[in-house]
């Protein structure tokens, strides 16, 4: 028996680099929470405070933003204050605890929910006795914009008559967008249809009718027994069905409704808020900015950098830094590292989105030229082999996170990625390409794909990405 020493590698995950892989996976709100904590613990972490837009992230020099004509927030100091140091109070907030001058174009412009939308309008067109019958029905929307309680519970819960009921009811379902308030799609769109005559938009003659009446028939796409009951044409029918299609919204609350993870109807949450902006400069190349660069800077603190320089040197030259004894020193030392820790995990976090988001930007270049029809099939592995990450890495990085495209939609980072969209594409050309008269049914589309395009997939399968197009199935889109 002996003992020996023997070289040996080993793989350990560093405590930077778990911290560092914690704080790419934040959202960008979870994100600033992390850091107003961190800003409470660490005397020696500083926030550099800049007036910014909060949903591009540009520079403001008044309270509405140039660019994108958001609304920004009054004065630094106010910004940031100590419950929300990133966040900022909101205007109308501000506008109730400090007085301020009311300015209905600054926050008619504020990020609101649907339900301080409501509030504030209603307010204004009731009288202050029905302001909590008007509560109570805003709070009683679904996420469509639906009227989930009946009207006669909702007045015997506020104690309020009916007539004074329905009065708050026509006063919300008068508010836009038109169809809040409405109990089920078909009344949803006789108000909406109702509002556009009044505004002077031309609404096909029998549209009204055809929806109030025989709604039932024209969703199941018959035609003719519509046409035969109301005796006209099913030219008729199918010119008011093409309108109704075309112009009316069966889902008024989608304006404020910002999908799974953002806005819902009675929450507090505002509008999305992107992580990365893609502009397209004066070149008509597209450039990529990560948000977190312009909404704030990080810095070590002036003075605890100063002290950590006295030690140092002090150090160097063997002599005791002036009034400060050891543990002093090491109050110093360790705040200041986890400082210079927390800012290059944050950096890091940024140079990381911004090359993901740059080879996006390569492999989807066609569809931020041209739409959605030119998004090709990209996969995170893809992503990750070519800027040299692994596939987690790519999914941590951009799960939760939205992008705000040149043409000023705000997306999710997932749209970008869709293995079968190939398949999906060729779907959609063959439905695209079909007879009306004669729509192809699943199982006819898996034989085209098949025989036409060397695709094997099971009729489910078809089924399941139809839905996912939105492409109602044969029976409902034929038409005579």
């Amino acid at each position: 028996m002996d003992l020996r020493l023997l070289p040996q590698l080993q793989l350990k995950v560093t405590p930077k680099q778990i911290a560092a892989n914690y704080i790419l996976q934040l959202s960008s709100l979870e994100l600033q929470d992390v850091i107003n904590q961190e800003l409470e613990e660490n005397p020696a972490l500083d926030l550099e405070e800049v007036q910014v837009c909060p949903l591009c992230g540009n520079p403001l020099t008044g309270r509405v933003c140039l660019t994108c004509f958001g609304a920004g927030q009054a004065g630094a100091a106010e910004q940031y204050s100590d419950s929300e140091p990133l966040e900022g109070t909101s205007l109308m907030a501000r506008d109730e605890e400090e007085g301020d001058e009311f300015d209905p174009i600054v926050r008619a412009e504020a990020e609101q929910t649907l339900a301080e939308y409501l509030s504030w309008n209603v307010r204004v067109l009731l009288p202050t006795r029905l302001h909590i019958m008007a509560e109570y029905l805003i709070g009683n929307l679904n996420d469509n914009g639906y009227l989930e309680d009946s009207l006669e519970d909702a007045a015997k819960a506020c104690q309020v008559s009916l007539e004074d009921a329905q009065q708050v009811l026509e006063v919300i379902q008068s508010i836009e967008p038109w169809g809040l308030g409405a109990r089920d799609i078909q009344e949803c769109l006789l108000i909406q249809m109702e509002h556009l005559a009044e505004a002077g938009v031309e609404v096909p003659p029998h549209a009204r009718t055809i929806v109030a009446e025989h709604f039932r028939e024209l969703g199941e796409h018959k035609f003719g027994d519509v046409a035969q009951a109301l005796r006209i044409s099913r030219d008729e029918v199918q010119s008011a069905w093409d309108y109704i299609k075309g112009n009316l919204n069966p889902y008024p609350a989608q304006a404020f409704a910002a999908g799974p993870d953002g806005t819902s109807i009675g929450g507090r949450q505002v509008t999305l808020r992107p992580d990365v902006i893609i502009v397209k400069n004066e070149r008509n190349d597209f450039e990529v900015e990560v948000i977190e660069s312009r909404r704030f800077s990080l810095k070590v603190n002036p003075v605890y950098r100063q002290l950590v320089g006295q030690i140092q040197a002090a150090r160097t030259a063997k002599v005791d830094a002036p009034t400060m004894d050891d543990r002093e020193k090491q109050h110093i030392r360790e705040y200041v590292t986890r400082a210079k820790f927390f800012i290059d995990n944050i950096n890091q976090r940024r140079q990381t989105m911004a090359r993901i988001t740059q080879v996006i930007v390569q492999c989807q270049h066609d569809f931020l030229e041209k739409g959605i029809q030119n998004l090709r099939p990209l996969t995170r592995a893809e992503v990750g082999e070519r800027i040299g990450m692994h596939e987690s890495t790519v999914s941590r990085a951009t799960a939760g996170k939205y992008v705000l495209l040149p043409a000023g939609q705000v997306v999710p980072f997932s749209l970008f990625f869709t293995a079968s969209l190939g398949t999906k594409d060729v779907i959609k050309n063959i439905i695209d390409a079909e007879d009306r008269a004669h729509p192809y049914s699943d199982q006819e589309i898996v034989e085209r794909l098949r025989n036409d395009h060397g695709i094997i997939l099971a009729r489910r399968t078809v089924a399941k990405y139809r839905e996912e197009l939105q492409i109602l199935p044969a029976r409902l889109r034929k038409r005579a």
